[in-house]
C-alpha cells in the first residue's frame, strides 16, 4: 500500500513539476553562431596576389647613411656598391655599421628574386644579429593616381 506525503488523494489533475532542462534556446544559439563562424572563416584569409615591390605608403625618412643590402636577381649580394660573397655578409655589415647591431639595414631585391630567396638572406641577416630590416620597394603612389 502507498502513501503520498503532502499530497491530496485525487490530485490527479494537477500538474508536476519538469526537472528537465529546455535546451531549445540553447540549440538556436548555437546554430546562430556555427552560421556566423562559418559565413566569417573565408573572410579571415588571405588568398590574393599581390605585387610586393611597389607600395604606396608614406615614406619614412632616411638616415644620414644607410646601410642597403642588395639583392641581384642571379642571388648576388651587395652592400652599398660593392658585390660581397654569401658567407662574408656578417663580416660585410659589421664594417659598415661598425658593429652597431641596433642600425636599421634597408633590403632591397629585384622582381625576379623570389620570396624564398629573400627571406633566406632576411635569415641571414638575423642570423648575424641585425634584427631591424625594413624592405625597399618603388613608390607605387604616383601609379594610382
Amino acid at each position: 500500500m502507498g502513501s503520498r506525503l503532502g499530497g491530496r488523494i485525487g490530485a490527479a489533475d494537477d500538474l508536476e513539476v519538469n526537472h528537465e532542462i529546455n535546451v531549445t534556446p540553447f540549440i538556436d544559439v548555437m546554430l546562430v553562431l556555427l552560421i556566423i563562424f562559418m559565413v566569417a572563416a573565408p573572410l579571415a584569409t588571405v588568398d590574393m596576389g599581390v605585387d610586393l615591390p611597389a607600395s604606396t605608403a608614406e615614406p619614412q625618412p632616411r638616415p644620414d647613411k644607410p646601410v642597403f643590402v642588395t639583392v641581384k636577381p642571379d642571388m648576388t649580394l651587395g652592400i652599398g656598391e660593392d658585390v660581397i660573397q654569401r658567407d662574408g655578409l656578417g663580416e660585410a655589415l659589421g664594417a659598415a655599421t661598425k658593429n652597431n647591431k641596433d642600425e636599421r639595414i634597408f633590403v632591397r631585391a629585384d622582381k625576379a628574386v623570389s620570396y624564398g630567396d629573400l627571406m633566406e638572406v632576411m635569415n641571414m641577416l638575423r642570423n648575424a644579429g641585425y634584427l631591424k630590416i625594413a624592405l625597399v620597394g618603388l613608390d607605387g603612389r604616383a601609379t594610382l593616381q
